[in-house]
């Protein structure tokens, strides 16, 4: 579906929860090339804003839509997104983009097949201090790399069950936003070596995991943790022939060898509904399955350890 230059994208967003409360409305009404029309929710609504139980009941409530921006949980995405796709309509998708890799090829396909643009976003790639650091990284030779990512579930997820359920990634929720910055930055492509994952009694999904891999000649340690209180930890630490680069706060503060912290206003879904319109406008789509594919190898390899049962 093409959408005329004389009127905003007018979107339906699906899923009024925590991350589209925070991030994705406020993004949305700062951006004059978006009309949010209607939403789907199966607990929410807006004031103001036409809601509806389901994608396919909001799709059919005659709004006109040329895309949606799914914010729900990874498991049922896809179904969701299909719907979106035989709809004719563009598609952007919260991290992760699915379930399973499978999923989100099989997507990939369907939206090419259909000719509407297809989009899998990664917020911390649009962190201020990303682009400057792969800028910088160029040219120069990584010796090891340390990605540190620590926070606390229950102020982040709070009662959301779903997340250490089968499909909902546990610690590799916000763990994946590590990856996607390192994915981003890096030259040469991140290989897992050995990892290990603690999961809860009863549950499905890590509260902790550990990765060793490598990216060319340099080793990479990952550790991420989902029972950090106090001070939350995002960081990434690159050491290269020139000095140490360091990505603080998920990305927003960046500090080369011998230089001061730099630090700018948080532009990270801004950046992305920015991206959406332009993707939109040109007709093309944007598919990067990297962090999810080390999420896959990850669950696959790792050394599984039962852990004391978890309440939110």
């Amino acid at each position: 579906m093409s959408v005329s230059e004389v009127r905003p994208i007018r979107l339906g967003l699906v899923g009024i929860g925590k991350i589209a409360r925070d991030q994705h409305l406020p993004a949305l009404a700062a951006d004059g090339r978006f009309e949010l029309v209607a939403t789907a929710s199966r607990h929410a609504t807006l004031d103001g804003v036409t809601g509806y139980p389901d994608i396919a009941t909001m799709i059919a409530g005659g709004h006109d839509l040329d895309a949606v921006s799914l914010c729900t949980p990874p498991d049922g995405r896809y179904e969701q997104a299909v719907t979106a796709i035989d709809a004719g309509l563009h598609v952007m998708l919260e991290k992760p983009p699915a379930a399973t890799l499978t999923e989100i090829a099989a997507l990939a396909e369907r939206a090419s097949a259909k000719g509407v643009v297809l989009f899998t976003t990664w917020h911390s790639r649009e962190a201020a201090g990303v682009e400057p650091a792969k800028a910088w990284l160029h040219g120069k030779q990584i010796l090891a790399v340390r990605i540190t990512w620590k926070e606390d579930i229950r102020r982040w997820h709070p009662g959301q069950e779903w997340i250490l359920a089968a499909g909902g990634f546990g610690v590799f929720d916000p763990g994946i936003n590590a990856l996607s910055i390192a994915t981003k930055i890096l030259p040469d492509p991140m290989l897992l070596k050995s990892a290990w994952m603690e999961v809860p009694e009863g549950r499905a999904s890590p509260l902790a995991a550990a990765l060793e891999m490598r990216s060319g000649d340099a080793r990479v340690d990952i550790m991420f943790d989902f029972l950090q209180t106090g001070p939350q930890t995002w960081d990434i630490e690159i050491d290269t022939d020139v000095g140490m680069l360091r990505l603080g706060m998920g990305g927003s503060i960046l500090q080369l060898p011998g230089g001061e912290e730099q630090k700018a206003p948080d532009r990270e879904y801004p950046r992305l509904y920015a991206r959406f319109a332009e993707l939109v406008a040109r007709g093309e789509s944007d598919v990067d399955i990297r962090p999810l594919q080390i999420v896959a190898d990850a669950f696959m390899m790792a050394e599984r350890r039962v852990t004391e049962p978890f309440a939110f």
